[in-house]
């Protein structure tokens, strides 16, 4: 297997995560293939120096690659897996950047042909915005870059994905795919529903009174950022971890219902200290 630096990586999918990806590879690896369905993304993609060569055919672009980078949704991944692993060089990597991992995995375990070796892979740095208009190079620097190797992945494939995640600046961690799944559930698709369950609440609420957007808040705006995801990803994220979100629903709700109770009856005191624990445990997620 080629180290980063002699690999020739085909990113498919020059979104907000892919052109980003490409561009902090350049230069720390041999070539960067980048391919997206419509010509003026590879355009912008090489105007803009995310990648080194570009095209509009998936099998071209990733036929001759050492390592393939599928960052498209989770659902479309599954699909683009089917479509190139007849066409994958011997020994070539398949990575993705899917923010869920046990339906990809899967799906590189019974797609991908015994010399192809698998790594799923989801770095924690998507925005609300996506495209390649907010692509940057710096994405993925400071970030966790979580790796889950499948049982057939080698230990030379699992390091290679390493060194992929920290020649763009990021810190590996590596997870089994369905222990990602259940902790992503909690901290990174839960607070999308709960963003949108706001809006919402607010829509229906206090939208017809004109005063609202004169007195709405940067807490309203941070706490109901997320909302302005791409919608079509996270419809793909959420039906791909379903239970795992859910089963974080119901434990949210009980929360909820309980801080809710206690302002009900008025109970200052339990109120106050339910409030400073939960203040604590903040701090000490985020010190």
């Amino acid at each position: 297997m080629k180290q980063l630096m002699d690999s020739t990586v085909a990113v498919v999918g020059l979104g907000l995560m892919g052109a980003s990806l490409g561009g902090a590879l350049r230069g720390k690896c041999a070539r960067v293939v980048g391919v997206a369905r419509r010509a003026e993304v590879v355009e912008t993609a090489l105007a803009r120096g995310f990648v080194d060569e570009g095209t509009t055919d998936l099998i071209a672009g990733v036929r001759d690659a050492d390592v393939v980078v599928l960052s498209t949704p989770v659902r479309v991944i599954v699909q683009q897996l089917a479509e190139i692993a007849p066409h994958l060089r011997p020994g070539c990597v398949v990575m993705d950047l899917g923010s869920t991992k046990t339906e990809i995995v899967a799906a590189m375990d019974r797609l991908l042909p015994a010399p192809i070796q698998p790594l799923g892979a989801h770095p924690m740095c998507g925005k609300e915005t996506s495209g390649i208009e907010v692509a940057e190079v710096t994405l993925y620097q400071g970030r966790t870059f979580i790796l889950t190797p499948l049982a057939r992945t080698t230990p030379e494939t699992l390091a290679l994905g390493v060194a992929l995640a920290e020649a763009v600046g990021a810190k590996p961690l590596v997870l089994e795919a369905d222990r990602q799944d259940y902790l992503v559930g909690t901290v990174s698709h839960l607070p999308y529903l709960l963003a949108c369950a706001l809006v919402a609440t607010a829509d229906v609420t206090t939208s017809k009174d004109p005063a609202v957007w004169k007195i709405v808040a940067g807490g309203f705006r941070d706490t109901s950022r997320v909302a302005g995801s791409d919608v079509q990803m996270m419809l793909d994220i959420l039906m791909t971890n379903q239970a795992h979100v859910l089963d974080a629903v119901k434990v949210f709700d009980q929360q909820l219902q309980a801080l809710a109770r206690m302002v009900e009856a008025g109970d200052e005191n339990g109120l106050r200290a339910a409030l400073t624990a939960i203040r604590n445990t903040r701090k000490e997620m985020f010190p």
